[in-house]
């Protein structure tokens, strides 16, 4: 697609783009092209650079829809928050705008816990009363501290908004058969009482103006090696638990419109527990879809695997729910570490022999572009990072299982340091808006991967990556126009047509 600035040309074709019925995806559409690279550029505006060399042709089918777009966003947990409140207003709030303003990354879909987790400071429960069947004691005052009130100034800064997913990652440790946090099951006599629990939860958030848009039925139900807080189920227990308990009581008591997504973990188990979700036409009213983690692997998405949850029910979500990598200190403020193969990935030291190729090295800014690309290319609507702040540690967490997040922070010393990962998410959250669709398109690189979306406002939106060394020279053809541009090596770009 040619893209002439000369206004009087423009003014002239007006009369034949409007003979013809073309919209915006003519000529006299305007591109904008954002780029991220290893040798320095920071989501940088780019302007369009032909070459006369060899060309990669990407063709964009936007009359080829597929999914709509949920939301792409990061996680309130008490880590992340408690560490905000410990620094300075200014640095706070730069934070907050840096993640959901519109001239941020203008974050759509978060996520947040249920009581505590790995990375809380601490294990709390909202039912901390033994035996408490009427939920008489239940409070959240825990959250007054940081997480309520992040998570409002947040919404302040979000004009259009964002949807939250919240997760328990256990049942009050009275209501399992071994009273512990970690691990242990749910008591069948207390299916009732943790149903209530949510709509407990859900009713305090409320008072504090927060509205919950969905809840998974519990974090990992596999539960994470009896490490930190987690509740076993099966997929039969779970669906269970949903069909007979959750679900009618969130009917029954006004809280219908919140979403239940099932499963919460790894993507290779996803066929078993769809089949089990989707088993009548019950259980499937109460399930909104399924929520699933990257892992399994430091760079296999699982795309048959999310090819067939999306399948089995495409009316339903298919939501990426956590993802993170391991802190590695003292790489943590290093620009160019986040584009090498160095990380390591905890799955090395629990995967099964047969399974330990999937765990190998990785580069994070690789693993974050492609996993997201492949996911929405595989069915995926909505896609959400863990952590949206830690300090150089990877904490603080009870438990320090210490990880990096894309900011990260020094609250000692009030430092702010965003890390090529914040830029990645960025690529996709900024212009990947809630409710896009989308889109088919073809392109003749293997080394370049890439996603497409066509906004409600008729913007596409592209999202490519070039994990080669290699600069590539790609022509873009839509609707009979082509559009040149040059894609540095090891770089992303986000290209958007309006």
């Amino acid at each position: 697609m040619r893209f002439f600035k000369n206004t009087t040309l423009i003014t002239n074709l007006l009369a034949l783009v409007l003979l013809t019925a073309a919209s915006c995806t003519n000529s006299t559409m305007n591109v904008e092209i954002y780029e991220t690279t290893r040798s320095g550029k920071l989501f940088e505006k780019t302007i369009a650079q032909e070459s006369n060399t060899t060309e990669v042709t990407l063709d964009l089918y936007p009359d080829q829809k597929f999914q709509t777009i949920t939301g792409i966003g990061g996680s309130f947990t008490e880590s992340t928050c408690y560490l905000l409140n410990k620094m300075s207003k200014a640095n706070k709030t730069k934070i907050l705008e840096a993640y959901f303003s519109e001239e941020g990354a203008n974050y759509s879909l978060t996520r947040t816990h249920i009581a505590s987790c790995d990375f809380s400071l601490s294990n709390y429960t909202y039912a901390p009363v033994k035996n408490d069947m009427t939920l008489e004691h239940f409070t959240v005052n825990h959250d007054t501290n940081d997480l309520i009130p992040i998570i409002k100034q947040a919404q302040k800064i979000s004009k259009n908004g964002f949807n939250i997913i919240a997760s328990p990652w256990s049942a009050p440790p009275w209501m399992k058969d071994n009273n512990n946090y970690v691990g242990g099951k749910l008591l069948p006599e207390y299916n009732a009482v943790f149903a209530q629990y949510f709509t407990k939860y859900l009713e305090a958030y409320k008072t504090y103006g927060i509205d919950i848009w969905a809840i998974t039925a519990i974090n990992e139900p596999h539960g994470n090696g009896n490490n930190w807080e987690s509740t076993i189920f099966s997929p039969k227990e779970m669906t269970d638990f949903v069909e007979f308990h959750l679900g009618p009581t969130l009917e029954n008591t006004g809280w219908a419109h919140v979403k239940i997504l099932g499963y919460d973990q790894n993507r290779a188990g996803i066929k078993e527990w769809v089949d089990e979700m989707y088993r009548n036409e019950t259980s499937s009213k109460y399930y909104a879809g399924t929520a699933v983690h990257w892992y399994e692997s430091t760079y296999d998405y699982f795309g048959e695997a999310l090819d067939y949850g999306h399948k089995k029910r495409k009316d339903k979500h298919l939501i990426q729910t956590e993802g993170c990598i391991d802190s590695e200190i003292p790489h943590w403020n290093e620009d160019d570490w986040y584009w090498q193969k160095e990380a390591t990935d905890w799955g090395w030291d629990w995967a099964s022999a047969a399974d330990k190729h999937l765990h190998p090295k990785y580069a994070p800014v690789h693993r974050y572009v492609t996993d997201m690309i492949g996911c929405f290319n595989h069915g995926v609507d909505g896609w959400v990072d863990w952590n949206m702040v830690l300090d150089k540690q990877g904490g603080p967490n009870w438990f320090e299982n210490w990880c990096v997040a894309p900011v990260i922070v020094d609250p000692q010393k009030d430092e702010v340091y965003f890390t090529p990962l914040f830029y990645a998410m960025k690529h996709f959250s900024k212009y990947i808006r809630p409710k896009a669709k989308r889109i088919g398109w073809e392109m003749d690189d293997r080394d370049l991967v890439c996603t497409a979306v066509e906004n409600e406002n008729g913007s596409i939106v592209i999202v490519v990556f070039n994990p080669t060394k290699n600069i590539k020279n790609i022509a873009i053809k839509l609707r009979g126009e082509t559009q040149k541009t040059t894609l540095n090596g090891e770089a992303i770009q986000t290209i958007m047509f309006h």
